[in-house]
């Protein structure tokens, strides 16, 4: 029996270890499912329509028997999506290079190995929150440890803020977790160093319920001095993310990253972040779904708390100064949207940041290759790599291309 062209036996015997549940869809579409979250980067508007007019199968077998663009068209069309042409032509440019045979397969084996779940939407265990992203939600997202963890989250908050903590940052992320924790929220964050890792500890030794949401695969944990906090977090909380096992981190996927922590929480609390700092791109993703927003202040003479001051001052969040402050920000708060400028759609740049992340200092990759690690197309690739060339960033070699850093 073959599957998308796969041993179907093997990918049922898979699905079923990874999704024991028989409730939550057939074997083909949670295997299209999975196999989109390594297709189609993290939130991909073009993947999110086309799966919701086509379902998963649909939508991958479209790719797998390379549909015309014509009669893809008006299948989404048909199924009442106004998904432009252009669109669906530039997607299949982007996703071609990842459709390689038994990609998806790996990706399955390697969730065995580590005890991972495939949750999909509908799911007991499936943060509701993040379907406010509408075609820009996950497809799917590869969980390891309690699920009911996970489910925790449509009762909590994020807590975010600088690697670079201060003393005084981590001291007051401490009790507000560990507060946060005794009036019944879940923490939610991303296991960075500093104020993330304080968040969760914090969380874990109140006997808490948290979740760490990875920019990358949870079969490799990210950083990877955290691997004692996440390796408690998988037996106590939830280690959870949209991209499959093997997934490398890369910087578009941490700003990616930020807007799952954003939605499938309640609140977001920045408690100390630099001018420039990614907190401050949660909180943007935060405003655009109206969720609250708090930040906490610092000294006036710090920079590490000048991203929290451009906060209050520039963006009107809410100060806060205590976990029993935060906690009143959960229910109907008004927030007031930040700007275009700190919001989540990503700039200009985002193509040369996912291109960059995909060039080797010393390793020369080809131009499908590049493709393939950074979900661009391959004349998107060729295009960019000769602007960086311009730049001086970037350097063509007799076996392909490396990165110069400047």
């Amino acid at each position: 029996m073959s599957m998308f062209g796969l041993d179907g036996a093997e990918i049922t015997g898979l699905v079923r270890i990874l999704c024991p549940d028989p409730d939550r869809g057939t074997v083909r579409e949670l295997f299209a499912r999975a196999s989109w979250t390594g297709i189609a980067e993290p939130g991909d508007r073009t993947a999110g329509e086309l799966v919701a007019a086509l379902g998963a199968d649909g939508a991958l077998a479209a790719l797998v028997e390379a549909w015309p663009v014509a009669r893809i068209a008006a299948a989404v069309s048909a199924a009442g999506s106004d998904l432009a042409t252009a669109d669906i032509e530039s997607a299949l440019a982007r996703w071609s290079p990842r459709l390689k045979s038994g990609v998806a397969l790996v990706a399955l084996r390697q969730a065995v190995r580590f005890a991972v779940q495939l949750l999909v939407p509908g799911d007991p265990s499936w943060p509701t929150g993040v379907d406010e992203l509408g075609s820009h939600a996950p497809i799917a997202l590869w969980l390891r440890g309690n699920a009911s963890a996970l489910a925790a989250a449509d009762h909590s908050i994020a807590l975010v803020g600088a690697r670079a903590a201060t003393g005084y940052g981590e001291h007051i992320t401490m009790e507000a977790s560990a507060g946060l924790v005794d009036r019944g929220f879940a923490i939610v964050s991303g296991a960075a160093y500093g104020i993330d890792g304080m968040a969760h500890r914090a969380a874990l030794a109140s006997s808490g319920q948290t979740v760490a949401i990875l920019a990358g695969g949870v079969d490799r944990f990210y950083p990877s001095g955290h691997d004692a906090l996440l390796a408690r977090i998988v037996e106590a909380g939830a280690v959870v993310s949209e991209l499959p096992c093997g997934s490398p981190p890369t910087k578009w996927r941490f700003l990616q990253r930020n807007r799952l922590i954003a939605a499938a929480s309640q609140a977001t609390i920045v408690l100390e972040a630099g001018w420039r700092s990614g907190s401050l791109n949660t909180a943007g993703h935060a405003a655009s779904l109206g969720r609250p927003i708090g930040a906490v202040p610092g000294p006036v003479t710090s920079a590490a708390s000048a991203g929290c001051h451009r906060l209050i001052r520039d963006y009107l969040a809410t100060l806060v100064t205590s976990a029993a402050e935060m906690a009143e920000l959960v229910p109907g708060a008004e927030v007031q949207d930040l700007p275009a400028s700190a919001e989540s759609s990503p700039g200009p740049s985002s193509l040369r940041v996912r291109l960059t992340d995909a060039l080797s200092l010393r390793a020369p990759r080809s131009v499908d290759d590049l493709a393939a690690r950074s979900g661009l197309s391959v004349a998107e690739v060729q295009a960019e790599l000769g602007s960086l060339e311009m730049d001086g960033e970037a350097e063509e070699r007799e076996r392909g291309w490396i990165f110069r850093r400047r």
